[in-house]
This record gives structure tokens, C-alpha cells and sequence, in this order.
């Protein structure tokens, strides 16, 4: 049970409030590609071998999938605003952390505190989820699930520039930065949300999650290295398999279990989940593909010989479009729904990565690439979030979207261990330098072919929504009218009927709820029997405020004892208040 009502808006966020999430979730995004520019140099930059160099970035992997379905059930129980500031709080320590070091141990804990930060984009999905009316949503939903591609693409140039003229450190400082605005933003624009879960932290479970997710995600990160058939690479799967099952176990017997599985088994959250692994892959061989295709020298035959700086801003139209395409999504999802542009979305990325195979030879193919991908990416990444919602009661959204952003970290991460894998075993040898060849790109491209293939297949079987999706309505006024119809059964909270002075019902009259601190807690409309229900964020006192075209207002005061029987109320306009 939570505190306020589910499926609806606990108060009105002011206008500013999605792009500021939006940006947080983009700071938080930054911290995955911020290294890629330097990456070939990190061995001879921390004085180490290139084996213990890629801890540097796998550490960053592994602490942002495990802080995500943790910091999600966090923010459902105490609050997503805190759990958010938390998380760019503890990124802006781990990126001053890595800027005032060059030694290895010491950077891989900054970078691991920087991962940390993950959990901000399913905290972000939750705060839009309850702040906002459901014709913003979509929109809204879109863009912070989206600020992970925006995010990347857009980091790949600055950092490039950064690196070139610049001192290394100096990405920190700027993430740094970054965070310490997002932070400040966040404060002055972003409301709590009093939405809330019951039940208390699960730690078993997070222990085991974490656990079960290192062991399954190192070898995954670190196979190449290791060799996939090694004891090592083998034993931890194994582990993994293991751990996770025991977990799974336990978390089926707990009250208030981290991950609630069996919702997470319902197929609507299932095959979104799968998909999304899918759509993962598919996101991030374009990012290890496109940006070495155009800095391998010409001599190759095949490289396209552009500098680091312009091959990043080739590539940054993969995150603007995907930026773009948010408000496109809205208007197909809200006539079409989430499961048709997840559909949409993953077509245009296999038309993207089939036409890749045949545009390999000019700079310009790759920005047309860019561009069909970053469209395709945008509309399954939007998707996302928005059948996730459908799917899982409110309290358990953070939770939810939590799993959901793991399971594309997770497609990330196999992504990166196949295609580096491929790239690996079919480059070149020269002058003792491996050197990627055009059969390895064009193997990549297939495989990301072949991983949204898969995906499709899943997001064929989601089921349809059995209620119209939050996102469906066009204006304010019939969102309303549908909430109202939502909550008029609510078991805790007011409710009754709009009247005018000779007692026939007023239809379309504007319900407000204001709390003893003169917000606003809630609004609705009246039905066609002039019925209204409003459920109640807490006990306490409130003002109920009616108004309708051709009637004067009227307000009545009123006590909830924040138990499950909801007050009758009935409000007369103009004239007396019928009591409860």
C-alpha cells in the first residue's frame, strides 16, 4: 500500500521540472563514455598494464547496475528526490576522487562511486510518474529514458575536445561540475514526491543481487581477457547461476522483497525486460563501431582517417536524435501505444544496421547511420519506461524501472564482450598492433541485426494493455476526467457529489484539494453524475474547492483520519455544504 494514490499525480510539478530530470539523467549518462576518447591511453596515463587499464571502466559498469534496482527501491520506500540527490552527490565524489589521482587503485574507486549514479534515470521515470498529469507524461517518460543515449552521444565530442587540448583530468573536474549543477537544480525546481512504498529495506536481498550481478557481469566484462572457456571465466557463471537462483528463493518468501519477481514475471514486465536487453546490444555496437571506423588511417584501405574530435561529432547525432525523437514518440504512442513504436523503433534500427553494411565508406555515411539509429533507439528506449508504468502498481515503480534500466546495462555489457570479442579475433596484425578490420565491423553490424531480431520477437508477445495507458490522453481536462473515473472507487480519501444550489448534479466541475499548508494535493473532475473522488496523500486536514462554468465557487474544510474508509462529502454550488 502506499501513501497516495496510485496511477495519478500527487501534485502538480511546474514546467521546469522534466528538463531538469532530463539533465540529470544526461550528467549521469556522461560518466559511461567520458573515458572513450582516451581509453588506448589509459595503460601508459596510469602507468599499468592495458589488462588492469579496463578496470577503469568496468568498475564504472558494474556499480551503476548494481546502485540501480537498489537506489529504485530506495527512492519507492523514502523518497526518489533524496535518493536522486544522493546519487549525483556520490558521483561528484567519485569524479573529484578520479581528478586528483593518476594512480590505478585509487581511480577505480572513484569511477566505481561515479557508477554509483545509474540509479538517477528509473528515480527520474518515478518522480515524472507522480508528479505529472498523463498528458505530459509521455513525452516526459521519453526523454529521461532517452537521456542515456543523449547523454553518451553528446559526451563523446566534448570529451574528445576536452582530451585533445586538454589535460585528462580535467573530464572530471567537468563531471564534477556537472553534478554539482544538476544537484542545485534539482533542489530549487524538483518537489518530493510523497508517493511511498510500505515495508522495510530488504539488505539480504541487496546483498544478493549485488552479488549475483558481479559474479555474472565480470566474466561477462572481463572473458576476453581471462579466455571465455577458462576455470575462472566458467566458475563465476556458475556462481552467478547459483547466487541468483538462491536470491530468487528468498525473494519470493520476503513481505517486502527488493524486487518484487512476481510482478516482474507478469509478461507485460517480462518480455519489456527482455526486449530491452536486446535493445541494449543493439545500442552500443554502434558506439565501438562507428567511432573507431572513422579514426583508422585511410592507409588501412578501409579507415576513413578523421580525428578524434570530428569522428565524435559525427557520432553525436546518435544521441540528438534520440533527444528528438521524444516528443515524435508521444504523439505515435498516444495514438498508437507503447508496444506499437517499441515495434516501430526496433524496425528502424534494423533497417539502420542493414544499411550500415553497405555505408562504410565516407564520413558522411556514418552521420546518415547515426541519425537512422539514433531515431529507432529513441522510440524503443521511450517505449520502455511507458509499458514498464502500464505494468507494475505505483509503489513499485522506481523498483520496476530500476530492473528495467539494468536489463539495457546488462545488453550493454554483453554487447561490449561480443563485438570486442569479434573485433579481437578478426583484426589485423600490424607492426605487433591489432588493428580492427572492415569483416569485423560488418560481423558487428549482423550481430546487432541479429540482437533486435530477438527483440522484436519479444515485443511481439507483450500483451495488450488491458486499461488505456497513462499517456493516452490529449488534454488536460479529459486526463482528468479519466483519473476521476480511476479513483472514484478509492478506498481512502473523499469522495461524494458536485450539486448545484437546487441539488442536481453539476458535471465537469473543477475539484481542488488543498492541504493545511495551502498546497495543492490533488484535482479532478466531476463526472456526468456530478460524482468526484480525490484519495489523500496523509491524515491531516484539507480544503475541498469546487468550481464549474456558471456557478459560483465554493470550499468546504475537512478532517481524514488517513484510515482506508473514505469521507462522504458532497459539495453545493453556490449554497451550503451537504456534511459527510
Amino acid at each position: 500500500m502506499t501513501h497516495t494514490t496510485p496511477d495519478r499525480p500527487a501534485r502538480r510539478a511546474s514546467g521546469a521540472v522534466v528538463p531538469v530530470l532530463a539533465f540529470a539523467g544526461i550528467v549521469v549518462a556522461v560518466m559511461q563514455t567520458l573515458l572513450v576518447p582516451v581509453i588506448k591511453d589509459l595503460p601508459q596515463l596510469l602507468d599499468t598494464a592495458p589488462s588492469n587499464a579496463t578496470w577503469v571502466l568496468t568498475s564504472t559498469l558494474l556499480s551503476g547496475a548494481v546502485a540501480t534496482p537498489i537506489m529504485g527501491r530506495l527512492g519507492d520506500l523514502y523518497g526518489k528526490r533524496r535518493m536522486l540527490i544522493l546519487s549525483l552527490a556520490v558521483m561528484v565524489a567519485g569524479a573529484l576522487v578520479s581528478a586528483l589521482t593518476s594512480q590505478l587503485l585509487t581511480m577505480i574507486v572513484g569511477r566505481t562511486l561515479q557508477g554509483f549514479a545509474m540509479g538517477a534515470i528509473p528515480l527520474g521515470i518515478g518522480l515524472m510518474r507522480d508528479m505529472l498529469p498523463r498528458e505530459r507524461l509521455g513525452s516526459a517518460m521519453a526523454l529521461m529514458s532517452s537521456s542515456i543515449g543523449v547523454g553518451g552521444g553528446l559526451a563523446l565530442p566534448a570529451a574528445a575536445v576536452v582530451a585533445q587540448h586538454t589535460d585528462w583530468h580535467a573530464l572530471f573536474y567537468g563531471a564534477a561540475g556537472l553534478g554539482v549543477l544538476s544537484i542545485a537544480l534539482t533542489l530549487l525546481v524538483v518537489p518530493e514526491s510523497p508517493m511511498r512504498a510500505e515495508g522495510s529495506f530488504d539488505l539480504l536481498g541487496a546483498l544478493g543481487l549485488s552479488t549475483g550481478l558481479v559474479l555474472f557481469l565480470l566474466p561477462i566484462t572481463k572473458g576476453s581477457d581471462w579466455g571465455w572457456t577458462s576455470g575462472t571465466t566458467l566458475g563465476l557463471f556458475a556462481a552467478s547461476a547459483a547466487v541468483l537462483v538462491l536470491w530468487g528463493v528468498m525473494e519470493l518468501r520476503v513481505a517486502a522483497p527488493l524486487v518484487d519477481l512476481r510482478t516482474t514475471a507478469r509478461p507485460a514486465v517480462l518480455f519489456t525486460n527482455l526486449a530491452s536487453i536486446m535493445v541494449g546490444v543493439s545500442f552500443y555496437v554502434v558506439s565501438l563501431v562507428l567511432p573507431q571506423l572513422l579514426q583508422l588511417p585511410r592507409a588501412t584501405g578501409y579507415g576513413l582517417g578523421q580525428s578524434m574530435v570530428v569522428a565524435g561529432l559525427l557520432v553525436a547525432p546518435l544521441g540528438l536524435t534520440m533527444m528528438f525523437t521524444a516528443p515524435v514518440y508521444a504523439r505515435l504512442s498516444a495514438k498508437y501505444g507503447p508496444k506499437v513504436t517499441l515495434i516501430l523503433g526496433m524496425l528502424i534500427i534494423g533497417i539502420g544496421y542493414g544499411a550500415g553494411l553497405g555505408l562504410m565508406s565516407a564520413p558522411w555515411q556514418s552521420l546518415v547511420i547515426a541519425v537512422i539509429l539514433g531515431a529507432g533507439i529513441g522510440l524503443a528506449y521511450s517505449s520502455l519506461p511507458a509499458l514498464i508504468v502500464g505494468a507494475v502498481p505505483a509503489s513499485e515503480t522506481g523498483a520496476a524501472n530500476g530492473l528495467n534500466t539494468l536489463m539495457r546495462s546488462i545488453g550493454t555489457s554483453v554487447s561490449s564482450a561480443v563485438i570486442g570479442m569479434v573485433l579481437a579475433n578478426t583484426a589485423n596484425d600490424v607492426g605487433g598492433v591489432a588493428v580492427p578490420t572492415m569483416h569485423g565491423f560488418r560481423v558487428s553490424f549482423l550481430i546487432a541485426t541479429g540482437a533486435v531480431a530477438v527483440g522484436l520477437l519479444m515485443a511481439l508477445f507483450l500483451p495488450k494493455p488491458d486499461r488505456a495507458p497513462q499517456l493516452r490522453a490529449s488534454s488536460e481536462e479529459e486526463a482528468n476526467l479519466a483519473r476521476a473515473e480511476e479513483v472514484l472507487e478509492a478506498l481512502r480519501g473523499f469522495r461524494g457529489r458536485v450539486l448545484d444550489a437546487d441539488g442536481a448534479p453539476v458535471a465537469r466541475a473543477k475539484v481542488t484539494l488543498i492541504d493545511r499548508r495551502g498546497r495543492q494535493a490533488g484535482a479532478t473532475l466531476s463526472l456526468q453524475d456530478g460524482s468526484y473522488a480525490l484519495a489523500v496523500p496523509a491524515e491531516g486536514a484539507y480544503v475541498l474547492a469546487a468550481k464549474a462554468t456558471g456557478h459560483g465557487p465554493h470550499a468546504s474544510s475537512a478532517t481524514h483520519s488517513g484510515d482506508a474508509r473514505p469521507v462522504e462529502l458532497d459539495l453545493a454550488l453556490p449554497g451550503e455544504t451537504v456534511d459527510a
